[in-house]
């Protein structure tokens, strides 16, 4: 809905769009502001995010070939120790 808006916010404004649609306006500025600064997400979120970008290189460098397993061993090769606290 956010890229939606973005699209049409110039022809008619955010609120407006956030009237028709079932979003409030602070929904989608606080979307916008955690784009632009990523250090006020979370801190699972920030974890969450730092682990899928090093999940997707290990990836990326087998050449997609690695399944769930081996990119897990590659992880703990690598000394990668996460807690899932949830």
């Amino acid at each position: 809905m956010v890229t939606f808006i973005d699209d049409h916010k110039q022809k008619y404004g955010i609120e407006p769009i956030c009237r028709v649609l079932p979003i409030a306006p602070s929904t989608y500025y606080r979307t916008k502001d955690l784009e632009s600064y990523p250090e006020k997400r979370s801190l699972r979120q920030q974890h969450d995010d730092y682990y899928i970008n090093e999940i997707k290189r290990i990836w990326q460098d087998s050449k997609c070939r690695y399944g769930v397993r081996k990119v897990w061993q590659q992880m703990k090769q690598m000394v990668f120790m996460w807690l899932v606290v949830r």
